[in-house]
């Protein structure tokens, strides 16, 4: 089924085909078998995405006995739906770190963002994962001249906290066939990849140093003692310490209402381009675009030459609910920006869109910590939609603390998170938040457009 330009502008997103897993992944043929009957570990990890298990594979590496429970499959979540950027520092609120944390301070957080894109790429080496990572870098990319001054300004700010980007004029830009739309912008190293095809090999690579993984197993409940017990459905796992790297769902277990909420962000992918649509679009070097708005774009072709962006639109669900539900009116947004950056696709055709959910806390930071009577209950989450480098970097940091050496880069990370808010004002300040970016970025894309049709 395409989703055409005529159905786009007739108001009509209900007719794209949503895609219940996202369009990177399926389910396993291997599927794990569900939990029945009592087991024991050293770890139970709660989760099976990039931090779960890295975290498992990590553990394991060292002597542990690993138990992993997930609700779904491996991928399923977050990790699964990832737009697949391979994204250090650049992709922050630089200003933002800075005024919450100090200079110094964001300085190690900045160096937590681009130390796990040195992580993946050295992991997909060892564990031998292809997944068709294209090393090409990262371009935060204008669409308007009015979005320069605040570009200018976030890569002063990042230089200072130690994050190297590089301007890349319009002429640079055109040389190497960056698509028009896209005027100059910041570069840093990095890339993208097929997300889907980076957690299975990390799922397959768990399975074969002997991590357990329990899939369709939700945790229902679990204590707090010496010893945690998860229940499940049809049994029980116990072990002296857990890890939850459930990030948007953590909150449904109990933990980190008050710290993060869910915010659910969509995706489209196009019908694969025909070699004349490639050519007309240029775009050899295959960079990943993102766009400054406030909201952002991203914009990237796949090995298989579709095109998938990401964004544009976010949502926030009464009561931190994830439901697992189209959101037409993202998709549509998507649509339309589709048509507006690549005039030469018209009429290219939509295999398929999704969503998901990243948790957000409202500094923008990374949550991660312990809790319990025992303070054997380790939690990450609040990776804010960059979770791809910095969530597989976590399970290093995770095991290692496990075993008992703390790195001074998770160190650097613990800091007090703000305290969410009471429905319904939480409900209220994502809505207005979102719409009042909404309009500021809809004032850029009509500038974007009045200068295109003026030149």
């Amino acid at each position: 089924m395409n989703y055409s330009d005529k159905q786009v502008m007739s108001g009509n997103p209900e007719s794209m085909p949503f895609r219940l897993l996202g369009g990177w992944i399926e389910q396993p043929s291997d599927l794990q078998p569900e939990l029945e009957g009592s087991v024991n570990a050293d770890v139970i990890v709660v989760g099976a995405g990039f931090a779960g298990l890295s975290t498992a594979l990590e553990l394991t590496s060292r002597g542990a006995k690993v138990i992993v429970l997930e609700q779904e499959f491996g991928g399923f979540g977050a990790s699964g739906r990832n737009a697949g950027y391979l994204l250090g520092s650049m992709g922050i609120e630089f200003e933002v770190f800075a005024k919450r944390l100090g200079v110094d301070r964001a300085r190690q957080f900045v160096n937590f963002y681009d130390e796990g894109v040195t992580y993946v790429e050295k992991r997909l080496v060892e564990l031998g994962i292809d997944c068709d990572y294209n090393p090409s870098g990262i371009i935060r990319a204008v669409i308007d001249p009015s979005q320069e001054k605040w570009l200018r300004r976030s890569m002063r700010v990042g230089e200072e906290l130690g994050s190297h980007t590089r301007f890349v004029d319009q002429a640079e830009m055109r040389a190497r066939g960056i698509p028009p739309a896209f005027l100059f912008g910041s570069e840093q190293r990095g890339g993208t990849l097929n997300p889907g095809k980076y957690v299975s090999g990390l799922r397959r690579a768990a399975i074969q140093a002997g991590v357990k993984i329990y899939e369709k197993t939700p945790v229902l409940s679990y204590n707090e003692g010496p010893i945690i017990t998860c229940k499940t459905a049809r049994g029980s796992a116990s072990a002296p310490i857990m890890v939850l790297t459930t990030n948007a769902f953590t909150p449904q277990l109990g933990l980190l209402r008050d710290k993060v909420a869910p915010i659910r962000v969509s995706a489209i992918e196009t019908h694969q381009l025909s070699p004349k649509q490639l050519e007309s679009l240029g775009w050899p070097g295959r960079e990943g675009i993102i766009t400054p708005h406030l909201m952002m774009e991203s914009h990237r072709l796949t090995a298989h030459n579709t095109m998938v962006l990401t964004v544009k639109k976010l949502n926030y669900v009464y009561g931190s609910k994830t439901p697992n539900v189209p959101d037409h009116d993202a998709y549509a947004a998507l649509a339309q920006t589709l048509r507006e950056r690549h005039p030469t696709l018209k009429g290219l055709g939509i295999k398929h869109c999704w969503s998901g959910y990243v948790s957000v806390a409202y500094d923008f930071l990374p949550v991660v910590g312990s809790t319990g009577p025992h303070q054997n209950i380790i939690y990450a989450a609040g990776c804010t939609g960059h979770g791809l480098a910095t969530q597989s970097l976590m399970g290093q940091l995770l095991a290692e603390k496990i075993k008992g050496v703390e790195n001074p880069i998770l160190k650097n990370l613990y800091h007090k998170t703000p305290s969410t808010l009471p429905e319904p004002l939480q409900w209220c300040v994502f809505k207005t938040g979102f719409k009042a970016a909404a309009f500021y970025d809809r004032l850029t894309d009509r500038k974007a457009l009045a200068a295109k049709k003026d030149s």
